[in-house]
């Protein structure tokens, strides 16, 4: 009697590498929520305080012309998205010293550890979406055709906070300082990007600069789904070009100092 064996299934480098970014971000969630009662609704907590918070001061206080009305949907439109950005840059700081033992006992690729908080964080603003949809009905906001980019600056996103990441998480291994200069650095984003405003509430001399910031043209993307306005694709070629220039940058470094990195921690 003879007996055959089962045939085993070999994975390629970028199937191992997909299911083990998967299963690190599930875990990622898992522990993030599974001590927490309200879960999923903290993930869009913070972002909503946030947006009543400035709604309240520039309709309320200073009665400021400022964006377009709804004035929380173009507020929610760009806040999500900058709290996807804004989490997985603030954790990527962290993200080879707190998990130093497991890195260095296993052989999974290093970059890894970066892509999973982009994609958790990503994932979480996914889960907001449903969020702003609410808001956009009881503003009254009329949903274009446009809605199709929010792929697209999805895409672009992802790209730019990678590479970002990448860059980051290693050099803070060497420049513990870094940590802290990257929250201030964030903090001056948040400012110098438009999310509290659009790119036509700039004066004109400075429009020309601002869009040397890619979160320009990809919150564009995502506010034309209510603000057809707002698209401004210049902004969107630089902010693509950019972001796909840090992410060779974050490659790069990454690779460089990997080495240098296992050593150190």
């Amino acid at each position: 009697m003879s007996s055959t064996a089962l045939p085993t299934r070999t994975w390629s480098p970028f199937d191992r590498y997909r299911r083990s970014l998967w299963l690190l971000t599930v875990r990622d969630l898992r522990v993030r929520y599974s001590t927490s009662v309200l879960g999923y609704f903290w993930s869009i907590l913070d972002p909503l305080v946030m947006a009543g918070i400035y709604w309240f001061v520039f309709t309320q206080v200073f009665a400021r012309p400022v964006g377009t009305e709804p004035y929380i949907v173009f507020l929610l439109s760009a806040l999500l998205p900058w709290m996807w950005f804004n989490g997985a840059v603030s954790d990527s700081t962290r993200a080879y010293l707190r998990e130093a033992k497991l890195i260095r006992s296993t052989k999974i690729p290093r970059t890894i550890w970066v892509a999973r908080l982009v994609l958790s964080k990503g994932i979480e603003f996914v889960a907001s979406i449903p969020v702003l949809a609410v808001f956009a009905i009881v503003g009254g906001a009329t949903v274009h055709w446009e809605a199709f980019y929010f792929l697209l600056a999805i895409v672009l996103q992802a790209v730019l906070t990678l590479g970002v990441g990448l860059i980051v998480a290693p050099l803070v291994v060497f420049f513990r300082d870094l940590d802290r200069a990257t929250k201030l650095v964030l903090r001056f984003l948040f400012y110098a990007s438009p999310i509290i405003y659009g790119l036509s509430d700039l004066p004109p001399q400075l429009q020309g600069w601002a869009t040397l910031n890619p979160l320009f043209g990809i919150f564009s993307l995502y506010r034309s789904a209510f603000f057809p306005e707002q698209l401004n694709w210049m902004a969107v070629a630089v902010g693509s070009a950019v972001s796909v220039v840090l992410l060779v940058l974050g490659i790069l470094v990454f690779a460089r100092t990997e080495r240098a990195v296992l050593k150190e921690i």
